[in-house]
């Protein structure tokens, strides 16, 4: 276990996805200075349940990815940042702010990939693009239905669960799979369910 400072926001990371960042809130501020003076540079990122993220006052999620920062910019008092999902974490105690949110988490489990479940991995990604395909004629979606996806597996299993047309509660279901047939499995059952309740609202039924 090790303490971690936290960037609780309003969307779930996944491991191996970009986070794009403009920070501007002054606790934010004063994290982002302790964090890059790190090699590597990382914060913990989990769902806020409830409330802002800007003012405190949420209520988090214990399951969460740790955003590793790539590239930092900075424009009147505004810091621009991208970072990408690297290995998940659980907090198991929120700390005290100092004066951002600090938190002592353990990692999770990386996936570990089986060639066996390679046709598992195709249906996944098929039904993942389809549902897609269909939400973009209705609402804007952040991902094309043919967005490229790695060519590493575990690494497109989690772009898959992180483009899916799913809620946040569902992503973050997704995000604590144990195993990668879970994962995959999860992937589509989610998908279908979320295209299918999609699918009536569109429709009017």
């Amino acid at each position: 276990m090790t303490d971690l400072p936290m960037f609780p926001l309003g969307s779930v990371l996944f491991p191996y996805m970009p986070l794009q960042l403009r920070v501007f809130e002054e606790r934010y501020l004063v994290m982002l200075s302790r964090v890059l003076q790190n090699e590597p540079a990382e914060f913990g990122v989990v769902l806020i349940e409830r409330g802002q993220e800007v003012g405190g006052g949420e209520h988090r999620f214990r399951f969460g990815t740790v955003a590793r920062i790539t590239q930092v910019g900075a424009d009147e008092n505004v810091v621009a940042l991208i970072a990408q999902g690297d290995r998940r974490i659980e907090v198991i105690d929120w700390l005290d702010e100092d004066p951002h949110p600090l938190a002592t988490v353990r990692e999770l489990a990386d996936l570990e990939w089986d060639d066996d479940l390679l046709p598992l991995r195709e249906e996944a990604e098929i039904t993942v693009r389809r549902a897609i395909a269909k939400a973009s004629e209705f609402v804007n979606q952040q991902w094309s239905a043919d967005v490229e996806l790695s060519h590493d597996p575990v690494a497109a299993m989690w772009q898959l669960a992180a483009i899916a047309p799913v809620g946040p509660l569902d992503q973050v279901a997704l995000l604590r799979s144990t195993t990668a047939l879970e994962l995959l499995t999860n992937v589509i059952d989610l998908t279908v369910a979320a295209s299918a309740t999609l699918g009536e609202e569109w429709s009017g039924e």
